[in-house]
C-alpha cells in the first residue's frame, strides 16, 4: 500500500535518528511491511469508518445537532478534547456560534469578531490553522476559558458549503477542535483527516439543503392546494381557517413553534391579531395593538428609518429578524416582558401586501435563541404569505358578493315599482313616492359600487348616526322581506335614539346590519313571527338590538360567540364587529332571539 518499501527504508536510514540505530540489513523493509499491514491499514479503517459514521448522519435533524454529531466523531478520532463551529454571517460581519461538542452552546459567546481571529482567519484564507499554545496565540483572545475549559492547543479546519441557487451563498465556517496539550504536535496525517472529515459533513448539510428544497416544494404545494379546497366549499375562503389549516404543516420543515398574523388598519395607525398558531396558544385573537407603541411594526410599515447597525436585529427588505428581543431596540417594553414571560428568545416579522400595499404582517416566534433563519425558511414563509394575500383578497371577494344580494333584491324591486308607475302613466300623481324610489336606487347602487370597492379597501372613517343607518337598513330588508313573498313576517321598529353616534366606515356597519336583518328573518318559523329593531345608549356604547320569533340552541349561541358560527353572513359580521372593537352580545327566551350589536360612542 506504502510506496516501494525499499526506497521508504532508505529514506528513513538518512534521517538523523535512524542513523544512530544498530540493525541488521533486512530489519527496515520488514518493519515498512508491518506498519503497511498493521498500522496504516487500522488508520485507514478506523478513517473510514468515522466517515461513513459523519455521512450516515440523518439529515432530517436539526444543523446544529448534525454539526454537535459530527464534532463529535472528530474528537473521538483525533483524541481531542472537544470541538465548536463557527458560520460566517455576512450579514453581520460575524462568526455564529453553531453547535459544539460536548454541547456547550449556552456557556460560549453567540458572536465572535470576524477580524483577528482565528475563525475569521481560517474563513478568509480557507486554509488550516493550527495553534500549539493558545496561551501565545495573538488571534485567541479569550485565555480566561484555557485553564478551566482544560484545553491548551487548536486545530481549526475550514468548513464550506456550496450554493444551490443563484439567490443563495455559499456557507463558510470553522470547525476549532481543541487539545489538552501544550505545545502540541500536529501530525499532517491527522490535519488530512480532519479537512476529510470536514468535507463529508460538507456532503450531509448538502444533502439536508436538498431534501428541504424537495419538501419546501411539497409545502407550496399543499399551502396552494389547501386554498383550493377552501375555493370549492360551500362556505368560502376564510383567511383565518387557511392560516390555521397551513401553519401547522410547516412546522416539521421551519421548526415552527409560534407564528401569528396581524391585519393592518387603512390608516396604519393599528394592527389586529387576526390568528394565531398553536390555536390554544398564548395569542389573544383580536387584540388591538397601536403600531406607535412599536418600533418595529412602524419599521415594518416604512413610517421610520432604520439607522441601527446592531448585532442583535437583522433588516432587509423583505423581512426583520429580532435576534434577540431583550438587547434589540425595536422591541418595546411591553413586548420585551411579553416575550420574557413566554420564553420568546427571538422573532422573524415578515410584512404582507399585494400591489405595493402593506396589509398584514406576520411573526415567527422562536424558543431558541436562533442566529438566523436560512433563505430557504425565509423563502417558505414569503410563499405562505403571498398565498395568503391571495386568500385574502379572494374572502374580500366571497364577503361582498355575499353581501350584494340584499341591495341587488331592493334594487330590482324599487326599480319596478317605478317601472309600474310610468306604466300607468301616474308620474305626475306619486312625485313623492318616485323620489323615495329614485333615493333608495341612487343609495343602494352606491352601496354596490362601495361594497365592488371593499375588496380593495374602503373609504376614510367617518361619524356615522347608527339609527339612521339601521332605518335605511331595515326599509331594504322590508323589500327584500316582499321579494321573497315573506307576508307572515310582521317589522316592528323603534324607539330609535336618534343622537347615537359612531366613528367607523358607513359601509361596515351597513354590512353588519344587513346580516343580521337577513339571518333574523330567515330564522322566523314559516308559520310566521315578528322581527323588530331598535337603538339605545348604554353608558360609552352605541346599541342596536335585532330580536325575531324563534330561539336558537345554547351550542349555537356559544359558538356564533366564539365567531365560529355557520353562515358566510354570521363570519362576516363577527370579523367587522372585531376590527370596529364593537362586541356581540344575543339573549334568547320567551320564544326569541335578540342580537346586540355594541359600538363605542363617538362624541365630538
Amino acid at each position: 500500500m506504502l510506496k516501494d518499501l525499499k526506497e521508504l527504508a532508505r529514506e528513513i536510514r538518512q534521517e538523523p535518528w535512524a542513523k544512530s540505530v544498530s540493525a541488521e540489513k533486512d530489519f527496515w523493509p520488514l518493519l515498512m511491511q508491518w506498519i503497511d499491514e498493521h498500522v496504516v491499514a487500522e488508520f485507514i479503517e478506523r478513517l473510514v469508518g468515522q466517515i461513513d459514521e459523519i455521512v450516515d448522519i440523518d439529515p432530517d435533524l436539526p444543523e446544529p445537532q448534525i454539526l454537535e454529531r459530527a464534532t463529535r466523531y472528530m474528537v473521538e478520532f483525533l483524541g481531542a478534547h472537544s470541538a465548536s463551529v463557527r458560520i460566517y454571517d455576512p450579514q453581520t460581519g460575524q462568526m455564529l456560534s453553531y453547535g459544539s461538542y460536548p454541547s456547550k452552546e449556552d456557556m460560549r459567546a453567540t458572536f465572535i469578531p470576524f477580524d483577528d481571529s482565528i475563525a475569521g482567519e481560517v474563513v478568509k484564507t480557507r486554509l488550516p490553522y493550527l495553534a500549539s499554545d493558545l496561551s501565545r496565540e495573538k488571534r485567541y483572545t479569550n485565555k480566561d476559558v484555557l485553564h478551566k475549559g482544560g484545553f491548551q492547543s487548536l486545530m481549526a479546519i475550514p468548513f464550506e458549503i456550496q450554493r444551490f441557487s443563484p439567490r443563495d451563498r455559499d456557507t463558510v465556517g470553522v470547525i476549532q477542535i481543541y487539545f489538552p496539550e501544550k505545545n502540541r504536535y500536529f501530525g499532517h496525517l491527522e490535519v488530512q483527516a480532519a479537512i476529510t472529515m470536514a468535507k463529508r459533513l460538507s456532503f450531509v448539510i448538502a444533502r439536508k439543503k436538498i431534501l428541504s428544497m424537495y419538501r419546501i416544494d411539497e409545502k407550496k404545494e399543499m399551502i396552494v392546494r389547501h386554498i383550493f379546497r377552501k375555493l370549492g366549499s360551500r362556505g368560502g375562503v376564510k383567511l383565518d381557517e387557511v392560516f390555521n389549516r397551513v401553519v401547522p404543516e410547516l412546522a416539521d420543515i421551519v421548526d415552527l413553534q409560534s407564528c401569528t398574523l396581524f391585519s393592518v388598519t387603512e390608516g396604519l395607525d393599528r394592527v389586529i391579531l387576526q390568528a394565531g398558531f398553536p390555536e390554544d396558544g398564548y395569542h389573544s385573537v383580536g387584540r388591538v395593538i397601536p403600531v406607535a407603541s412599536e418600533p418595529v411594526f412602524e419599521l415594518l410599515l416604512n413610517l421610520r428609518e432604520y439607522s441601527g447597525d446592531s448585532v442583535y436585529e437583522v433588516v432587509t427588505p423583505s423581512h426583520i429578524f429580532v435576534v434577540d428581543p431583550q438587547r434589540s431596540a425595536l422591541i418595546s417594553d411591553n413586548l420585551k416582558k411579553f416575550a420574557a414571560l413566554h420564553n420568546i428568545n427571538s422573532i422573524l416579522y415578515l410584512p404582507l401586501g399585494y400591489e405595493g400595499e402593506i396589509t398584514h404582517l406576520m411573526a415567527i416566534d422562536a424558543l431558541d435563541q436562533r442566529q438566523r433563519y436560512s433563505t430557504d425558511e425565509v423563502d417558505i414563509f414569503l410563499f405562505l404569505g403571498s398565498e395568503l394575500m391571495k386568500a385574502q383578497k379572494m374572502e374580500r371577494l366571497d364577503d361582498a358578493l355575499h353581501d350584494f344580494k340584499n341591495p341587488a333584491i331592493a334594487i330590482a324591486g324599487f326599480a319596478r315599482r317605478l317601472k309600474e308607475i310610468l306604466r300607468n302613466n301616474k308620474l305626475e300623481q306619486s312625485g313623492d313616492q318616485v323620489e323615495k324610489y329614485v333615493d333608495i336606487l341612487l343609495h343602494e347602487t352606491s352601496r354596490l359600487q362601495e361594497l365592488a370597492m371593499s375588496i380593495y379597501r374602503v373609504g376614510d372613517e367617518q361619524a356615522v348616526n347608527l339609527s339612521e343607518v339601521l332605518k335605511r337598513r331595515v326599509e331594504i330588508n322590508r323589500e327584500a322581506i316582499k321579494e321573497q313573498l315573506r307576508q307572515n313576517v310582521s317589522l316592528k321598529e323603534g324607539p330609535y335614539d336618534p343622537d347615537i353616534m359612531v366613528m367607523c366606515h358607513a359601509v361596515h356597519m351597513e354590512r353588519v346590519f344587513d346580516n343580521l336583518l337577513n339571518n333574523a328573518t330567515k330564522a322566523i318559523p314559516l308559520k310566521g313571527g315578528v322581527l323588530a329593531v331598535r337603538t339605545y345608549r348604554d353608558g360609552q356604547w352605541a346599541c342596536a338590538e335585532i330580536s325575531n320569533t324563534g330561539e336558537i340552541s345554547e351550542d349555537d349561541r356559544m359558538k356564533i360567540l366564539e365567531g365560529e358560527g355557520e353562515g358566510r353572513g354570521l363570519y362576516i359580521t363577527y370579523r367587522i364587529m372585531r376590527l370596529l372593537k364593537g362586541k356581540i352580545d344575543i339573549r334568547t327566551g320567551g320564544g326569541t332571539t335578540t342580537f346586540v350589536v355594541s359600538f363605542p360612542v363617538y362624541t365630538s
